[in-house]
């Protein structure tokens, strides 16, 4: 029996016993309301992503491989940063999030050049945003990759030498901090692109785990007061492989609970696991409800730490306004239901950001668009930011603390959200009217 035949049949055993013994879904608020001014609305980005010009790295060198698309150079961030960020801030947020690319600040031993990330940091400080800023977004230098990478005992000292010098350089400008990007999703690429094999993996996440708790350490000297983290990439099928391998490990120098969600999976619309791993957009799932259950299940886990959406968007494929029926505005104001139902619930839910500001290189293609600004690489050489529909809908929410009271979901929640199973069978949250 395949996989999704499997997890149909577990849904449905588990519905029809929650059916019997569950006294009654938890209630709708009647009315939602904003969030405080003090919650952080932001939007997410990474070098690799959107700088272009990539220098030597363990990703310039799988782009270039004939193995993925083309990279070109993504959409010119390292020239255009001033337009984006002055289009995040046009947006009302206070967060732009970014990360510090090791491959451009060293691209030698013993070589250093912040001269880009000096000024693109200091244009984010001028339109009177944060900087998040990501030490680790899955890249490093070619010159590290033929040292053996993430197979390198000494890839931690190295590493280490780096994120200080980063932290040294901006701590002044109090951003907040996430120390590596989706720690078992960046094994997983690295099995993918590089020389990685199974038996590497636990080692790797070994050494992450040393380099997040020391550099977490670092932070707090340089930075007394300091918001760290490392985001988790929420899967409904590795949640608790994610949690025992890296997040319960260092869960005492994580000063927030990052995480991204994206797609949903429930017994409404069982998950397709290969769409979500080759990014698929018509295929995905789509369940805006499903953010809610992650953030409960951390809230849960986590008591009192605060809970940040650091990355959340919903793909579209190649240009097409819509994905899984639904435009980007819609996932947009519907997720933002969810997080404000949340808050209102009583969980500490500080901040969300939007992936991503623009279209941006999706690890190997330029298909799935995540952008508010959608950006054709492909076929347009002046690298054009269109707005998208959810650009207006995102201004209205940060204006005004989120959706308004009286906001209805355009989609019922999911029976049964693999997010948190069996807790969204024995406890559903629920929408008046839906």
């Amino acid at each position: 029996m395949g996989q999704r035949a499997l997890f149909t049949l577990a849904c449905t055993v588990l519905t029809a016993w929650c059916m019997v013994t569950t006294p009654g879904a938890a209630a709708a608020d009647p009315g939602l309301p904003p969030v405080g001014g003090d919650f952080l609305w932001g939007v997410s980005s990474s070098g690799f992503q959107s700088e272009g010009f990539a220098p030597d790295s363990n990703w310039s060198r799988y782009a270039g491989s004939g193995r993925a698309e083309n990279y070109r150079n993504s959409v010119d961030f390292l020239h255009r940063y001033d337009e984006d960020i002055q289009h995040a801030a046009d947006l009302g947020v206070g967060v732009y999030r970014v990360s510090v690319e090791w491959a451009r600040v060293q691209t030698n031993p013993g070589e250093w050049d912040f001269s880009f990330y000096d000024a693109m940091i200091g244009r984010i400080r001028a339109a009177g945003m944060r900087p998040m800023i990501t030490l680790d977004h899955w890249v490093f230098p070619g010159w590290e990759v033929d040292r053996g990478g993430w197979r390198n005992p000494g890839m931690v000292d190295d590493w280490l030498t780096e994120a200080r010098a980063v932290v040294d350089r901006y701590s002044q400008l109090d951003p907040l901090w996430v120390t590596f990007n989706e720690p078992l999703a960046y094994t997983g690429k690295e099995q993918q692109i590089g020389d990685l094999g199974t038996l590497d993996v636990t080692p790797m996440i070994d050494r992450m785990v040393a380099a997040h708790r020391s550099i977490y350490d670092y932070i707090h000297v340089r930075q007394p007061g300091a918001m760290v983290t490392s985001n988790i990439a929420y899967s409904d099928i590795g949640a608790a492989q994610s949690d025992a391998s890296f997040v319960d490990r260092v869960a005492d120098k994580l000063d927030y609970i990052g995480i991204d969600y994206y797609y949903g999976g429930s017994l409404s619309n069982p998950p397709n696991l290969a769409a979500q791993l080759t990014n698929q957009p018509s295929s995905l799932v789509l369940e805006p409800d499903g953010i809610y259950y992650v953030l409960r299940r951390y809230a849960q886990k986590f008591p009192g730490r605060p809970l940040y959406i650091v990355e959340n968007g919903m793909p579209s494929d190649n240009g097409s306004p819509t994905t899984d029926g639904m435009t980007r505005a819609d996932d947009l104001r519907d997720t933002v239901y969810w997080v404000q139902r949340a808050i209102a619930d009583g969980m500490n839910v500080i901040g969300y950001n939007y992936w991503s500001i623009t279209d941006n290189y999706e690890w190997g293609s330029y298909s799935p668009r995540f952008g508010l600004y959608t950006v054709d690489v492909t076929t347009d050489p002046s690298l054009t930011r269109h707005p998208t529909d959810a650009v207006g809908a995102y201004r209205d929410i940060t204006t005004s603390g989120g959706v308004p009271a009286d906001y209805l979901p355009t989609r019922a929640p999911a029976l049964c959200s693999i997010q948190d199973l069996p807790s969204s069978c024995l406890d559903p949250v629920t929408v008046a009217g839906r």
